[in-house]
């Protein structure tokens, strides 16, 4: 995984998602889903896309099922575009590239 896509623990989500001011998607996944790792490539790709526009993270729901549980997340891939710390959109399952940015252009207009 490169420095573009940030990886979020209890922690750091509410310092770089829940306090943050701006968009953030953030990719609720687990390493054994073979879905979400099809998804990982283009979520690197989108987070140099949209650098300094949208930041792009993820978290590990076996690390931290307690933000997964937060926020409902009951599949994974989970998409959840934040704005300023709130929850705007979600999209659950590996989408194509073309439908994760039209989630998220859609939701920066």
């Amino acid at each position: 995984m490169s420095d573009s896509v940030a990886l979020f623990d209890d922690v750091s989500f509410d310092r770089e998602v829940s306090a943050h001011s701006g968009p953030v998607l953030v990719d609720f996944w687990a390493p054994w889903c073979g879905p979400c790792k099809q998804l990982a490539p283009v979520l690197e790709e989108m987070a140099v896309h949209y650098d300094g526009r949208v930041r792009i993270g993820k978290v590990d729901v076996d690390q931290h099922p307690e933000l997964a549980a937060r926020f409902g997340v009951r599949g994974i891939p989970t998409l959840i575009l934040f704005v300023d710390g709130n929850v705007e959109a979600t999209r659950v399952g590996a989408l194509p590239r073309d439908q994760i940015v039209a989630f998220v252009e859609e939701e920066l207009k």
